[in-house]
């Protein structure tokens, strides 16, 4: 524009010298700079109409290779970025068009795309100016900021195997895990946890090499010091050293050897012995035996009642003591003899008939005798209890167990205070509550697999999978939050700060709560089950809840309240009804998110 100014000015300078001319010669001087300013205004707003077109079909075609760049080589890229650039533009006065594009994977996946493009001048030209527009366009696409850690929480109790829908839900989560596959542009985009649940949920049988993790409560003497949980995987799993007694500790523990008589209980043992007196017995029966120095006599009252006089006319403690001797035989008592009498001379037996013939009416004199009575001595028989010696009780080498735990808490029933079978507190090996219960269920699922992605290994688990047992939802879903957080038998991979992360557990289940590690009732359960799932969406979890209801059972409030809004709960009338669903959840995870 200087240029095309200052030539003006020269012109303007001539004009303004010259002496010859006309009107209309100056009027045509005159009027050649407005119709090139005119042009050169046509000129710009051609060149603006193309930058913008420049930038639509930029911004149109980064989202188009957003599609693609994951899989395509640089070479593929930057051609298919030019071809789709020319083809959008639609601006055939462009020319020398090119493009740049760039894909990265930092802080989310990205495209930088830049195009550049030259107008041919139509008017400025007379201006002197002869140079092309020069056009520049330049559009970032970013997608994938958010990443996924998804946990599966499938229902594998007896109940799946009516109308097939084990197999309609390994159909269904072979395809959501495709579908988060192909959500994947960099490794860890997500993660996926899968959790089998029945009764137990199973932590994975110990290989060769196992050591105990720590987080598994057995029963052992250090985790009950009195050994008193008769429930306990110890407890239940083990040997006698009588085989007779090998169902479990309480049954080995109470039966044993006997020092005598041959009894095997430990209540019926010590209640019997050997008493000093008579043959073996119980001790309340012994105790009422003894001995006694009048051998005549077997109890304590007759012993005690009975005895010796130094006299032994005397048989009682009253007659010997006040025995003695009267100066007039026949009398042995002092009353007796000092109201007797004799005569002195002859037998007359009055005191006028001894008088009449000159003898003395003599009383009796009584000499008391001193005797000493010696009572019957009582001799307590005493009581020698058998021993007993309680069979030996070894539990099995923990490596046995087959992967199966229960929920957390207290062997009779949750921890109150803490509620560990409703949080995901890391488990303390110096709290036994915290600690997940081991049991060697009969019906054990397969085993829990953590934060991965290794959709192979995914894919082989959900095709294992097998339906039998009863239904604990409780467990699966305090579990599956466990994967999501750590602790346990689950280690969380480090959040990438460049990212933002959204967390998902999907429960999928078709019957109602029947049983846990401590109830049978359906209420309790969910009562439990009610505060986990108030805690998940508390923490900022998102939480969808599908209740295959193929039996008439009620539609689950509890599900129904557990999902994070109404529209993440699904009831399901059919078993082909799981995919459908699992494509439309999966859609929802997977679906791009545009940045810039």
């Amino acid at each position: 524009m200087m240029i095309a100014w200052n030539k003006f000015c020269r012109k303007v300078w001539d004009f303004a010298a010259a002496r010859g001319g006309n009107v209309a010669i100056t009027f045509a001087f005159a009027s050649l700079p407005i119709i090139a300013f005119v042009g050169a205004a046509v000129d710009y707003s051609r060149a603006n109409s193309v930058k913008a077109a420049m930038q639509t079909a930029l911004d149109s075609t980064a989202l188009m290779l957003s599609k693609e760049a994951a899989t395509d080589t640089p070479d593929v890229l930057s051609a298919n970025a030019f071809k789709y650039f020319q083809a959008l533009l639609n601006k055939p006065e462009a020319t020398n068009l090119h493009v740049d594009v760039a894909y990265g994977t930092q802080g989310g996946s990205n495209i930088v795309i830049t195009a550049t493009a030259s107008l041919p001048a139509e008017f400025k030209k007379f201006l002197g100016m002869t140079n092309d527009f020069q056009l520049s366009a330049h559009s970032t696409v970013k997608w994938g900021i958010t990443r996924l850690r998804v946990a599966l929480v499938l229902d594998n109790t007896g109940s799946m195997n009516d109308y097939n829908k084990i197999g309609a839900l390994k159909t269904a989560t072979v395809g959501l895990l495709s579908q988060l596959q192909n959500a994947v542009t960099t490794q860890g985009d997500v993660y996926v946890s899968i959790i089998p649940f029945v009764k137990d949920v199973n932590f994975g049988a110990p290989g060769n090499g196992w050591t105990d993790p720590g987080y598994i409560y057995w029963g052992t003497q250090a985790q009950d010091p009195t050994l008193s949980d008769n429930t306990s995987w110890d407890a239940l799993n083990g040997n006698c050293s009588n085989a007779n007694y090998n169902s479990d500790r309480n049954n080995c523990v109470t039966h044993g050897a006997c020092s005598g008589g041959g009894y095997t209980s430990s209540s019926s043992c010590t209640s019997h012995g050997i008493c000093s007196v008579g043959s073996p017995t119980t001790q309340s029966t012994c105790v009422s035996r003894g001995t006694c120095t009048l051998s005549q006599y077997t109890s304590q009252s007759n012993c005690t009642s009975h005895g010796t006089c130094t006299n032994s006319n005397y048989t009682t403690q009253s007659t010997c003591v006040n025995g003695g001797t009267c100066s007039i035989a026949g009398y042995t008592t002092q009353s007796t003899c000092q109201s007797a009498h004799k005569c002195s001379v002859g037998t007359w037996s009055s005191q006028s008939s001894c008088q009449s013939h000159g003898g003395t009416w003599q009383a009796g004199v009584w000499t008391p005798g001193n005797y000493t009575w010696t009572p019957g001595a009582w001799t307590p028989a005493t009581f020698t209890a058998y021993t007993f010696t309680p069979d030996t009780w070894t539990p099995k080498n923990h490596n046995t167990w087959n992967g199966c735990v229960m929920d957390r808490g207290a062997p009779t029933g949750p921890d109150l205070t803490y509620n560990y079978d409703t949080v995901v507190i890391a488990p303390d090996s110096t709290k036994p509550n915290s600690l997940w219960a081991a049991e060697n269920y009969s019906t054990c699922p397969q085993g829990v697999r953590g934060l991965t992605y290794d959709w192979s290994a995914m894919n082989t688990l959900i095709n294992n999978m097998v339906a039998n047992g009863n239904t604990n939802q409780a467990i699966g879903l305090q579990v599956g939050w466990q994967s999501l957080v750590g602790g346990g038998p689950f280690t969380m991979p480090p959040l990438d700060p460049a990212y933002q992360y959204t967390q998902v557990i999907i429960l999928l289940t078709d019957g109602l709560n029947t049983q846990d590690r401590w109830y049978g009732t359906q209420s309790s359960i969910d009562d439990r089950q009610t505060l986990t799932c108030d805690n998940i969406k508390q923490s900022g979890i998102v939480v969808y809840t599908i209740q295959v209801n193929t039996g008439g059972d009620p539609t689950s409030s509890l599900l129904q309240s557990c999902a994070s809004d109404p529209n993440k709960f699904y009831l399901l009338t059919a078993a082909n009804e799981i995919t459908v669903t699992f494509q439309t959840i999966g859609t929802e995870l997977t679906k791009l998110r545009v940045a810039q």
